[in-house]
């Protein structure tokens, strides 16, 4: 599945959650992270994030893409960096 990881966490937490993001997904731009991850990465990256995170003051979003053919992606600017594999 491809996953899209956007968080806005307290200063306090930022670089810990980016740390875990970048464990399994490509930074693409500030506080968005994205990527290929199998069903048990996924479940592990929220695990160790809800470690990390306060329920009542910070928030982690994902979006989920089951099927490549139902991926596009269009963006304006530069890329901080792209995913190099999407399978």
């Amino acid at each position: 599945m491809y996953v899209v990881m956007a968080y806005d966490v307290n200063v306090d937490r930022v670089v810990k959650v980016l740390k875990i993001g970048r464990r399994y997904l490509t930074w693409v731009q500030n506080s968005v992270l994205e990527g290929e991850l199998t069903r048990a990465q996924f479940e592990n990256l929220k695990a160790e994030l809800r470690e990390v995170i306060q329920p009542n003051e910070d928030a982690v979003r994902f979006y989920i893409i089951k099927r490549d053919a139902c991926l596009d992606k269009d963006f304006l600017g530069t890329s901080k960096n792209e995913p190099s594999q999407i399978l």
